[in-house]
């Protein structure tokens, strides 16, 4: 057998110091891609938080428009009355200038025919008297009301407005730093990936030529063990070559095979929304408090009414791509966003376990996802933490955010 090739030490010592170097450097890139996917989710909870914000926004410009309505017919009721009291003080303006003319104060009493007709005519001055005062004031409570509907639905919608601007331009502001992030996250993994290609490439390096060393040190034992028996073979042969014969034969007696041993024989009240993992609780993030549970799920993972319901939304949803908003017969209001895709539609009526939708990665998600909450009190009013309120419904959904 020819000898196989024997790498230097030099060769050996250069592979090493190679592999070292791809190993510290594929480690500091890890840490950077740790760093940047750290940053990555808490950007990302900081637009969830903002995307939030806007909805809650938007929920509180539809109640402001809703008393805007309320109130243009606060305006019509009002400005109805002032028309009305209007009429009424002209009426009785001409009335008491007609009775007046005729049959003023003293004089109309005395030149009343006798005592009835003068008793009546004193109780007709009288009565002009109150209702003229009550329907002068009358006007004017109408003319207030007036002014201050209008005034109000003004302001209330200027406000709300406002504020869904505000939240609106908050919102596109942290899509950006989001998208920014993602950015620098996803340059860190490709660079990670082609040091961790460099690292492979100098650990196989390196074991070829450590495995070329071994395979030539034991080709080396193997050479010296042959010359070895060779040797020992002929002084054997040489010192007994009398008993050469006698030793043939105790050989081919002893030396057979051995015989071979043989072979030894030898599945509650209500249920939980989807199923997976956590990956964020209810709980302050980086100084953003996360509204809701995050349960990673590939996508296509069922997502399941916890209680019978209505379907009060579902379609887009700024921030979760996609979301259902479900109210249940106690008032209460359950929200899944992110989804990937959803099969009920708004006014229908759902009952428990029933598959509505789907997780998905849409929207601001850095992975397929359920984001669960849950509204005690309506439409973003009174969120409270889903795991308490799913247990006191019979469902434990166990994990670190309990």
């Amino acid at each position: 057998m020819a000898a196989p090739a024997n790498p230097s030490d030099a060769e050996i010592t250069d592979a090493q110091v190679a592999q070292e170097a791809a190993a510290a450097e594929v480690g500091r890139i890890a840490g950077l891609v740790a760093s940047s996917e750290a940053e990555l989710q808490r950007v990302t909870l900081e637009a969830q938080a903002a995307a939030d914000a806007q909805l809650v926004a938007q929920a509180e410009l539809e109640r402001a428009q809703q008393a805007a309505v309320d109130a243009a017919a606060e305006l019509e009721a009002a400005r109805t009355a002032v028309e009305q009291a209007r009429s009424n003080v002209a009426a009785l303006g001409r009335e008491s200038y007609m009775r007046g003319a005729t049959l003023t104060g003293v004089a109309a009493l005395m030149n009343a025919d006798g005592p009835a007709e003068m008793l009546q005519q004193a109780a007709t001055l009288e009565l002009l008297g109150v209702q003229r005062a009550a329907t002068l004031q009358g006007l004017q409570v109408a003319q207030v009301r007036q002014a201050n509907a209008d005034s109000a639905a003004r302001a209330t919608v200027a406000d709300r407005d406002e504020a869904e601007d505000a939240a609106a331009q908050a919102q596109a502001a942290a899509e950006r730093r989001m998208a920014a992030s993602q950015t620098a996250y996803e340059a860190a993994v490709t660079q990670k990936a082609t040091y961790d290609r460099q690292l492979q490439e100098a650990q196989i390096n390196l074991l070829n030529l450590q495995g070329a060393r071994n395979a030539y040190q034991a080709w080396r034992q193997q050479e010296e063990a042959r010359a070895a028996a060779e040797a020992a073979a002929a002084a054997a042969a040489a010192r007994a070559a009398a008993e050469a014969a006698a030793h043939a034969r105790e050989s081919e007696n002893s030396d057979g095979p051995s015989p071979t041993p043989s072979p030894t024989p030898g599945a509650g009240r209500a249920v939980a929304p989807t199923s997976g993992y956590f990956t964020t609780c209810y709980e302050m993030r980086w100084g953003t408090m996360h509204y809701g549970i995050d349960i990673a799920a590939p996508t296509g993972t069922p997502i399941y009414s916890p209680m019978a319901g209505r379907v009060v939304r579902a379609g887009p949803a700024t921030g979760f791509g996609l979301a259902v908003y479900i109210q249940h017969d106690d008032g209460s209001v359950t929200v899944y966003g992110h989804i990937n895709d959803y099969f009920v539609t708004a006014g229908q009526r759902v009952s428990a376990g029933e598959v509505i939708a789907e997780v998905g990665n849409r929207g601001q998600s850095t992975g397929p996802h359920l984001h669960f909450e849950v509204h005690t009190r309506g439409m973003y009013q009174g969120r409270t933490n889903p795991i308490p309120w799913l247990a006191a419904r019979g469902v434990n959904m166990g994990g670190r955010c309990r």
